[in-house]
């Protein structure tokens, strides 16, 4: 096993915890439990799979990823009571799912020999996408399209990934540096509540 499979894994796992903590909030039923859990860790990576021809998508070929989602969620459902402030690690483990699953995109954007900009945006992808559709199942407003830096952060990691590659750095390091400056950021913008401008469209009466 590489340390991209354990990155793989760990960005799994954090993003299943995100999901069922979520469904929780919602007071969603067990099998909503489930279902949210298992598209927040796999929306991205099919998104990503689907894109570059990767068929079939990563989820059907590796089943461990399935047991591991199911089993996360059980474990999660279990000790609930032992997270005291869910919404605290909500955003914990949606932050290191974030940064895991944007390198592992823009990782998948470079073996398929895509231009550097289209990895960056592939990397986004599959940092983002599992947790838009979580909000939306949820009936929430995904956090990309909220003041919240969030993509921004994804984007950050996936430019400072390809510079690092550009610059032949070892690939061990890319993927610790790229994932921690994506965590840094967030934490970052939500501690010192920093945001992206609105713009509206002011209409006469």
């Amino acid at each position: 096993m590489t340390f991209f499979d354990i990155l793989d894994i760990l960005g799994t796992i954090a993003f299943a915890i995100s999901g069922a903590l979520s469904a929780m909030n919602r007071k969603f039923d067990l099998f909503g439990i489930f279902i949210i859990a298992f598209v927040t860790s796999i929306g991205g990576g099919t998104l990503r799979d689907v894109l570059i021809g990767a068929t079939p998508v990563s989820w059907m070929q590796n089943t461990l990823n399935l047991y591991l989602i199911s089993g996360v969620t059980i474990l999660s459902i279990i000790f609930r009571n032992k997270l005291d402030y869910l919404k605290k690690s909500l955003f914990l483990f949606d932050t290191i799912g974030l940064g895991i699953f944007t390198i592992i995109g823009v990782e998948k954007g470079i073996q398929t020999d895509l231009a550097p900009i289209v990895s960056v945006a592939l990397g986004a992808m599959t940092g983002c996408f599992g947790g838009v559709i979580r909000d939306i199942l949820c009936n929430e407003i995904p956090v990309i399209f909220r003041k919240e830096i969030y993509a921004t952060a994804s984007i950050a990691g996936g430019i400072c990934f390809m510079v690092l590659y550009q610059l032949n750095t070892p690939m061990n390091i890319i993927y610790v540096s790229t994932t921690l400056l994506i965590i840094v950021i967030r934490l970052i913008v939500v501690k010192y509540r920093i945001s992206l401008p609105l713009f509206t469209v002011i209409t006469k009466k």
